[in-house]
């Protein structure tokens, strides 16, 4: 029998892996639009869904209350966070420069093994691309986008930059709205891949910024449409 302390350690140890382990596929759920903003998460329906008792769905809520995707709110529950139009429009525009800044630094500190990294992962995205996989598509570009924010060995503007994108990871998700557009975002990043790989930093910063205005733009276009087809 292990002793007390160990055991206790080890329980904790699985503990915090359940609940990030609710809070992974909560998030993928808001993420894909199968928990839209505004619905309020059902702990006994998530429960049966999740095949979980209700501490840890609780725990998970915490974790992505914390990262803002939900609020708790008295006597109302958990609810899937609404952003504005304001805070999303802003949220790209800060994103947009701190991608620039960490493609600027990566193309002077990537190593070869995190470019084979990120040519493999391009790869994956093309594959997804080409199959019209969206969430497969969408998993291999955000971690495309965290590997250069970790070649620029930089953690101030890595942690940053992490806790800004989860805020807005639902809305980049659903931002290749149209066949064109996802088309435009996969050759924006064959130019970042070849900008990486030339070392060229100024180029990248440049294309980084331009692919997340693009995104922006198409995005509020979108919601704005959505927002006055609502108010008729």
């Amino acid at each position: 029998m292990l002793p007390e302390t160990v055991a206790d350690t080890v329980t904790s140890i699985d503990r915090s892996a359940l609940h990030a382990a609710v809070a992974a596929r909560l998030k993928a759920m808001i993420i894909e639009g199968v928990l839209a903003p505004g619905a309020r998460l059902n702990e006994r329906v998530l429960c049966e869904q999740l095949d979980v008792s209700r501490t840890p769905l609780r725990e998970a809520f915490k974790l992505l209350a914390g990262a803002g995707l939900i609020e708790l709110q008295q006597n109302r529950g958990a609810v899937v966070a609404r952003l504005v139009l304001e805070d999303i429009e802003a949220t790209f525009t800060v994103i947009a420069a701190l991608e620039g800044l960490a493609g600027e630094l990566a193309a002077q500190h990537v190593t070869e093994a995190e470019l084979t990294e990120i040519r493999a992962l391009q790869f994956d995205m093309l594959a997804s691309h080409a199959r019209r996989d969206l969430p497969g598509y969408f998993s291999a570009n955000m971690r495309i986008h965290a590997c250069i924010s970790a070649a620029a060995r930089n953690p101030v503007l890595a942690e940053t930059f992490e806790r800004l994108n989860t805020r807005i990871f639902a809305t980049r998700y659903r931002s290749n709205l149209t066949p064109e557009r996802w088309d435009q975002a996969v050759a924006e990043h064959a130019e970042m891949l070849k900008c990486l790989e030339a070392r060229d930093g100024v180029k990248l910063r440049r294309l980084l910024e331009t692919h997340l205005h693009n995104k922006r733009a198409t995005i509020m276009v979108e919601l704005r449409a959505r927002q006055q087809t609502a108010a008729a």
